[in-house]
């Protein structure tokens, strides 16, 4: 092999080199993201129950922490448990990290899961409640979030895009879903 040749391997094994050594990391960077803890605080209103839970951890959802968020996110006039959707937890939780909260705040519950009962007789005494809302299909939250501005936290909810987005400044809450994007 001539000098030139041996050149050419040598660029090559180190080009090699330095290419599998940037991978890795990149690799180690997503892993880092999908194991990564998700928690979230809750603070019912109408029944004072508080919950800070772990509700994923390596990119698995825990079984026992839904449950717990399940409750507390219940039909607090009916005591109907559903199962809340986990989209929307990450939805909560993506919101969260993007206007700096931590579990030291908690997502003071205004509504989450209605049974139909409920939703047909807030529907009969309030305007702006949806027949098929998704309150029902454990899709949508209503809350405030204290300390955080309630404008802000709307812009962050319109900037990700994750759902419906209803704003209500005048009743102090901010409604969040999984369904297709909108705002009101």
């Amino acid at each position: 092999m001539d000098r030139r040749a041996f050149l050419k391997l040598g660029y090559r094994v180190a080009t090699l080199a330095a290419a599998t050594c940037v991978v890795p990391s990149s690799i180690l960077a997503a892993t880092r993201r999908s194991s990564a803890s998700k928690d979230l605080s809750f603070y019912n209103l109408h029944t004072g129950e508080s919950l800070s839970v772990t509700y994923a951890a390596n990119g698995k959802y825990i079984p026992d922490a839904l449950q717990a968020i399940d409750h507390i996110l219940r039909d607090f006039r009916t005591g109907e448990v559903k199962a809340i959707d986990p989209s929307l937890l990450d939805l909560l939780y993506t919101l969260s990290k993007r206007v700096g909260f931590t579990t030291r705040h908690s997502l003071h519950i205004i509504s989450g899961y209605r049974s139909l009962q409920t939703n047909a007789m807030l529907r009969e005494s309030s305007r702006g409640i949806a027949k098929n809302s998704y309150h029902i299909e454990g899709q949508a939250l209503d809350f405030r979030a204290p300390p955080f501005c309630l404008s802000h936290l709307r812009k962050a909810a319109l900037d990700l895009r994750g759902g419906g987005v209803g704003y209500y400044p005048r009743s102090n809450f901010l409604h969040v879903d999984v369904g297709e994007f909108r705002d009101w």
